[in-house]
């Protein structure tokens, strides 16, 4: 999917992109020898790419670039079998990269579907080097070790995964292992100077390429991967807004019948747009619960109910449980902890107000594909657990209702798009995300009043100051977070024992990686001064600069 804004500096397809897509949904219309339709695509018209997850880094982004090509994706483990994912009707299949080599005793490989004739097949670095080792060919040691930039030059012209591409290409390589034999039926279709093999392919559509076309680093990446969705693979790119719409909306109404659905509006972009999409599915079978947890920010509970009440023409119940959920938190200081705390009160919530509404069914959630992955570990072991989400691993097994969660398989800025799709404003579509126990995990050591309220006053200055200088949508998230440290400072003529704040304000398309925002000086130099005068009992501010990974976005 794409945007259909043009604002600047907020990760939108550009229009040559959306131009070469076009191009090569003309070839796929002609091939299949029907009309790709723009909005209300059935469940039978359904197509997707399967990335087999090896473990690598860059799994995500691959599927980031697939879905940018408006043909949907889904990541699963190395040893997820067929009858997991043939309802999606797969089109074809990419191997991701990996840390392992192939010749190692239980190196990850694919499972056997993959190489059974029916699907075409990329192989991606490792992902490479599996096929060939699965598929009687030989991976060795490479002579050198190939990292960074190279010169891909083809072998042969016509190839229809390097259509429209030169003849020489740069690329991004990252292995040490090569292709020493291809395995019968293959050819090489390209070498660098390193890699005498860099790409090869058979008549089956199975093609394995040594560098990695999903990263900036490589130019024309994404054309080669648009080539082997369009051209190989015979994709018509029917991953839009409004097909999804269309789709989710009849998947909701399938799931809930005539039963009852509760869903918590926490402000974000994320549960506005599910509960919107929900609603447009049930109408009055959806009652919208927004909790005033006491972890917002200042003034927040106030105009997000204001919010929701002008756009969001749905049944809105207001509970305000700032103390209870204070409570709870008292003595907590383990951040995993919090966030379980966090979740199982929301659930308490839920459960009372339910009852005062009377039979309620189902709890809808706008958990996303991020928050999913972040927080299981797979059961190949190749995914590790970096946090648990209380979307989806703070939640009590004792709980009564079932999830709805419309959004679990797309990514922030595809939600943004259906949100736009669905008539909601922009101001609310591109709110900057804020996390579900709020700023609970934004204050380091046990919660208290006190230092919810100092964190709100800080808080408050670095918004004020990333708005006031037009940064607010170049920026994904922008914040300030209270340490358990306290400095010597001096202020006038007396010695202070203050506390530490910390900046925060990264850049990401959707928050599995991220970069820090190189915010100008002169507004780093204001946020501190105001935080400094205007916030009671601080005396110091630093600047985080540390990019996820190896940090995440959240200091918890």
């Amino acid at each position: 999917m794409t945007r259909e804004t043009d604002r600047q500096n907020t990760h939108r397809v550009a229009a040559s992109d959306d131009l070469e897509v076009a191009a090569y949904l003309e070839i796929a219309k002609e091939k299949a020898g029907q009309e790709a339709q723009a909005d209300g695509a059935s469940l039978q018209q359904r197509e997707a790419i399967i990335v087999v997850d090896f473990g690598s880094q860059y799994s995500r982004l691959i599927a980031r670039r697939v879905r940018e090509s408006k043909v949907y994706c889904e990541i699963v483990p190395h040893d997820t079998p067929w009858k997991a994912v043939e309802h999606l009707n797969p089109k074809g299949v990419i191997l991701s990269g990996g840390p392992a080599s192939v010749y190692e005793e239980d190196a990850p490989l694919a499972p056997a579907w993959v190489y059974d004739g029916r699907l075409p097949v990329l192989g991606i670095c490792y992902g490479m080097q599996a096929m060939v080792h699965q598929l009687g060919g030989k991976v060795a040691p490479a002579s050198k070790k190939e990292y960074g930039h190279a010169v891909l030059h083809q072998n042969t012209p016509d190839e229809p995964i390097f259509r429209d591409l030169p003849s020489s290409l740069p690329v991004w390589m990252s292995h040490g292992d090569q292709i020493a034999t291809p395995p019968p039926g293959f050819h090489s279709l390209a070498y660098t100077d390193n890699s005498p093999v860099a790409v090869i392919g058979n008549d089956k559509g199975m093609i394995g390429i040594q560098f990695h076309p999903e990263v900036a680093h490589t130019p024309q990446g994404k054309m080669l991967l648009q080539n082997f969705l369009y051209g190989v693979c015979g994709c018509q790119g029917l991953w839009t807004a409004g097909n999804f719409v269309a789709e989710a909306v009849q998947s909701i109404r399938d799931q809930v019948g005539d039963g009852r659905v509760i869903c918590a509006l926490s402000g974000g972009v994320d549960s506005a747009v599910a509960a919107t999409l929900i609603h447009r599915a049930i109408g009055d079978q959806l009652t919208c619960i927004f909790v005033d947890n006491g972890l917002m920010r200042r003034e927040e509970p106030q105009r997000l109910r204001r919010t929701f009440e002008k756009y969001l023409k749905v049944d809105l119940v207001y509970a305000d449980a700032a103390e209870q959920f204070l409570s709870a938190l008292k003595g907590v200081v383990d951040p995993e902890e919090k966030r379980r705390v966090v979740g199982e009160e929301f659930i308490k919530v839920f459960d009372e107000e339910a009852a005062r509404i009377g039979k309620v069914d189902f709890l809808a959630q706008g958990t996303l594909y991020p928050d999913v992955i972040e927080s299981k570990t797979s059961e190949s072991g190749v995914s590790a657990k970096i946090k648990t989400h209380h979307n989806v691993g703070g939640l009590p097994q004792t709980m009564k209702l079932t999830l709805v969660e419309p959004l679990r398989y797309l990514f922030k800025d595809e939600v943004r798009e259906v949100g736009l799709e669905l008539g909601l404003p922009e101001e609310m579509v591109y709110r900057q995300p804020f996390p579900g126990p709020g700023l609970a995990i934004r204050i380091i050591g046990e919660v208290t009043y006190e230092k919810l309220e100092t964190l709100r006053a800080a808080d408050w200055v670095v918004m004020d100051e990333v708005k006031a200088n037009d940064l607010y949508r170049e920026i994904w998230q922008s914040f300030a977070v209270l340490t358990d440290t306290q400095s010597v400072g001096v202020m006038g003529d007396f010695r202070t024992y203050g506390h530490v704040i910390v900046v925060r304000a990264i850049t990401s398309d959707d928050a599995m990686t991220a970069d820090w925002s190189r915010l100008p000086y002169d507004v780093l130099a204001r946020i501190s001064n105001r935080i400094a005068n205007e916030v009671p009992g601080v005396n110091r501010v630093v600047y985080d600069i540390t990019s996820k990974p190896p940090g995440t976005i959240e200091w918890e």
